[in-house]
C-alpha cells in the first residue's frame, strides 16, 4: 500500500509538472484546526469588509470532507503568472495576474486534464478541482503541503520563485503520501507592511481585506470611501505593492502560459488612454480577462478615483 501511495504521488507531481504546474504539494484531506480561530477572528473583526461570502460555508471552508464526500487527499499546485514585460511607467496599473486569459479557465482546464490522467492511470478517483471560487483556503493547505509559508503580507511565499503564482487544488479520495509544512522565511523584514499606501496590513500575517487596494478597485461595489483618496499609487485594478517589494521576489521568473500574454495595447496605455477607454476598448484589451469582474463601469469609476 505504502509502495502504491507513493507511487501514485509521484505520477501526479510528475503529471502536474508537465502540464506546467510549477510545483504540486499533497496534504490529508482533515479539519484546519490552527487556521479555524485565524478565520473566526478576521470575520469577527469585519476584515472581509463587503464580501459576504466569506462568512458564508465556514465549515466547509475549514474542512474539505465536508466539501467533497469521501475526501481523502488535498492536491495543490501553483500556476507562475509573473509576466515578462509589465505595464509603461507612469500609467494607471492592472495587477499581473490579470494581464492575460482569466486564470479561473485556463488552471480549471489544466485540473480536468490532470484528474483525467489520474483516473486513466490508477482507475476510478472520484474528486473535484478548485481554482479560488469555492471555499477553499488554498493559501493555508498549499503552506500545509509544502510549497511555501504564508508571509507577513498573507500571500504563500516560496524561496526559489517569491509569490507571484496561482493556487489551486485537486480535492480527491484516494489516499496519497503527504508532505510536510516548510519554515517561514521573512526573519525580522517588514517591507510588506511598510510599504502598503492604505495600512491594510495591520500586523504581521494579517492583512484587513476591508482597507485593502484590491478589494476596494475590485470587490467594493459602491463608491471608494474619499478618506483614502491619494493612497492608491495608481492602481486601478488589483494591487502588486506588497508582493513588488518584497525580497523573495527577486527570484520570480517569467512564465510561460501563452495565454497569459497580455493584449497588446495593455502594456502601452498611458494614463490618457485610460481616461478616454471606451466600452469597445475595454471589451477588445480585457475579452477574456479577469479585469471583466469590475466591469467597464467599475473601471471607469476606479480611474475616475484615480483622477481627482
Amino acid at each position: 500500500m505504502k509502495d502504491s501511495k507513493s507511487k501514485y504521488s509521484q505520477f501526479i507531481k510528475a503529471e502536474a509538472k508537465r502540464l506546467g504546474f510549477l510545483s504540486c504539494g499533497i496534504s490529508k484531506a482533515e479539519f484546519l484546526e490552527e487556521e479555524a480561530p485565524r478565520l473566526e477572528r478576521w470575520l469577527k473583526n469585519n476584515a472581509h469588509g463587503e464580501m459576504q461570502y466569506m462568512e458564508n460555508h465556514f465549515d466547509k471552508r475549514l474542512d474539505p470532507t465536508k466539501l467533497v464526500e469521501g475526501s481523502k487527499s488535498v492536491v495543490s499546485l501553483l500556476l507562475n503568472y509573473f509576466p515578462e514585460d509589465t505595464q509603461t511607467e507612469n500609467t494607471f496599473k492592472v495587477s499581473k495576474y490579470a494581464y492575460g486569459t482569466d486564470y479561473h479557465f485556463v488552471i480549471k482546464d489544466k485540473l480536468k486534464t490532470l484528474l483525467q490522467s489520474i483516473q486513466t492511470e490508477i482507475g476510478e478517483v472520484g474528486g473535484r478541482a478548485f481554482v479560488d471560487s469555492a471555499p477553499v483556503l488554498d493559501k493555508a493547505w498549499a503552506a500545509k503541503s509544502g510549497l511555501g509559508w504564508i508571509g507577513k503580507h498573507s500571500n504563500l511565499l516560496t524561496q526559489q520563485v517569491g509569490s507571484f503564482y496561482f493556487i489551486a487544488e485537486l480535492i480527491i479520495d484516494l489516499e496519497l503520501e503527504y508532505d510536510h509544512a516548510v519554515t517561514d522565511h521573512c526573519g525580522t523584514c517588514t517591507k510588506c507592511i511598510d510599504a502598503c499606501p492604505t495600512q491594510a496590513i495591520t500586523e504581521p500575517y494579517v492583512v484587513d481585506g476591508s482597507k485593502c487596494i484590491s478589494y476596494f478597485t475590485i470587490e467594493l461595489k459602491e463608491n471608494i470611501p474619499t478618506e483614502f483618496k491619494g493612497q492608491f499609487e495608481d492602481w486601478m485594478f488589483g494591487c502588486d505593492i506588497c508582493q513588488d517589494v518584497c525580497p523573495w521576489n527577486r527570484f520570480s521568473k517569467a512564465h510561460s502560459e501563452p495565454l497569459f500574454n497580455p493584449h497588446p495595447d495593455l502594456l502601452s496605455m498611458t494614463k490618457k488612454d485610460w481616461e478616454e477607454i471606451t466600452k469597445d476598448t475595454f471589451n477588445k484589451v480585457f475579452q477574456k480577462s479577469a479585469v471583466k469582474r469590475t466591469k467597464f463601469e467599475g473601471l471607469k469609476r476606479n480611474v475616475e478615483f484615480l483622477r481627482k
